[in-house]
């Protein structure tokens, strides 16, 4: 090893979904890649642990079906998503309700299927937008065939519209006419509005405060991982933006088949588990167990903290935790394949849902698994508190309910306050390359991205032709 001039082209530390997704790009290219882990797995905070005989999660975040990346990278292929059902369950004042699902706009919907039909939307942000959409889409109930409208035939006839059941209507269906438009509207528009945060573009917008408090904060909260919605404004029209134009899902199996996939497509002996890196530079990396080992380009591939302790200077922005809780109890609750949120912040749990239906491979036959999942800071009686809450949310008895497993990750999240660039640079100098869910949006999509765009600047400084670049372009949930 020492009489050769390098190890490999390029050394990747960290074997998360983003260098493992860089990776395929280097070796598709005939790159020589080595990529160094210093955990026993790979995956990073995307793992997924068995216990008797269930399939938990570590983090499990929410993906939507919308990301590109998901089915243009490199050794993912197609991987099998297991859908939620649509919209989602909001449990407020005591009762739950679905909401969110852009099907129950129909007149709207309709009405912008294809972008080229979507109106001008307004220039403040997604507050400003629903403010617009909601009033272009009560007026669409005129404009296609009769009982098509967003009110329906039977609300508009039953002169009962100051009863709540009518205002819950109305309120879902601006909701869905609103989330409809978005769904249509083009990253760059929404890269360029103003820029603030998602909780003060939410309360800018004239929506009814009802529909902002109850459904917009937890959505979004769970989505972005930001109990506070201080996540700049920019990056929340993202999210929402991909929830509407797909809905939520999870990989089936767990979270950490996505890593796996990628590293399993890899050519053997590209990963390497177990190694720890004590030092590196472009051209040298230094391991506890092998030694120096040299390169041409060097990727860090780990956590924004790992990656500074490797590279001073670099810059670590802040972390948002979570705390996700895995539970079986002897019946499922009545909820089905909905994710439910908390509309009324009432306890710990932002969001949760009953995963042995979204995706049975997660429990063993016969089995439930209801997976739920804290922002912030967590109470120090964690699983009394969240089996009280989740009581009130499912509306049954949880004293029964068995605690599988709780996982704390104080850095689950790195924050996007604004001012966020979704695209900061990853080349800190020809041969020194930065990639990860912290130099694009805190999202599996970023993290893949990322990867990807590093992958990008790594072949174009060697002067190598990309062979799998061509096909994706950029996506514009990045």
């Amino acid at each position: 090893m020492r009489s050769t001039a390098h190890h490999a082209d390029v050394i990747i530390i960290g074997a998360g979904i983003a260098g493992l997704s860089a990776a395929h790009l280097l070796t598709g290219a005939g790159v020589g890649v080595s990529v160094l882990e210093a955990a026993s797995t790979v995956g990073g905070r995307l793992a997924t642990h068995e216990v008797d005989g269930f399939r938990l999660d570590q983090l499990g975040p929410l993906l939507c079906t919308s990301w590109p990346e998901l089915t243009a990278t490199p050794g993912l292929g197609s991987p099998e998503l297991r859908e939620f059902a649509p919209g989602v369950l909001v449990h407020s004042d005591g009762r739950r309700h679905r909401t969110g699902d852009i099907r129950s706009a129909r007149g709207a919907f309709r009405a912008v299927r294809t972008r080229s039909s979507a109106p001008q939307l307004a220039p403040g942000g997604y507050g400003d937008q629903l403010r617009t959409v909601s009033r272009a889409g009560l007026g669409a109930r005129n404009a296609g065939p009769k009982g098509t409208g967003l009110i329906g035939t039977g609300l508009r006839t039953t002169g009962l519209r100051s009863s709540g059941t009518v205002s819950d209507a109305i309120d879902r269906a601006r909701l869905g006419a609103a989330l409809s438009r978005l769904a249509a509207t083009p990253t760059a528009r929404l890269l360029a509005r103003p820029e603030r945060t998602a909780l003060a573009a939410l309360t800018a917008g004239q929506m009814p405060a009802r529909t902002v408090d109850a459904v917009l904060r937890p959505l979004l909260s769970a989505l972005l991982g930001d109990p506070g919605l201080t996540t700049s404004s920019r990056c929340a029209d993202l999210a929402l933006r991909d929830y509407a134009r797909g809905g939520l899902c999870v990989p089936a199996g767990g979270s950490g088949t996505l890593p796996d996939l990628l590293a399993a497509s890899l050519p053997p002996g590209t990963v390497r588990t177990g190694v720890h890196v004590t030092a590196a530079d472009i051209t040298t990396v230094r391991t506890k167990e092998h030694g120096e080992l040299g390169c041409r380009s060097l990727l860090l591939a780990t956590g924004a903290g790992a990656a500074a302790e490797l590279l001073p200077g670099l810059r670590v922005p802040a972390f948002r935790p979570v705390t996700v809780l895995h539970h079986t109890a002897p019946a499922p609750p009545p909820t089905g394949r909905s994710l439910v949120l908390d509309g009324d912040r009432a306890g710990p749990v932002a969001y949760t849902a009953v995963m042995s239906e979204v995706d049975p491979s997660r429990a063993p036959e016969g089995r439930t698994l209801i997976t739920s999942t804290v922002l912030g800071t967590p109470p120090p009686d964690l699983d009394r508190s969240v089996r009280t809450h989740l009581a009130a949310l499912y509306g049954t008895p949880t004293d029964d309910w068995e605690l599988l497993a709780a996982h704390h990750d104080p850095e689950a999240v790195p924050a996007m306050e604004a001012p966020h660039d979704p695209h900061r640079p990853v080349r800190v100098l020809a041969g020194l390359y930065v990639c990860g869910d912290h130099r694009d949006t805190s999202s599996v999509q970023g993290a893949l991205h990322s990867g990807r765009r590093a992958a990008e600047a790594i072949l174009t400084d060697l002067g190598v032709a990309p062979a799998h670049l061509g096909g994706v372009g950029q996506p514009e949930a990045a």
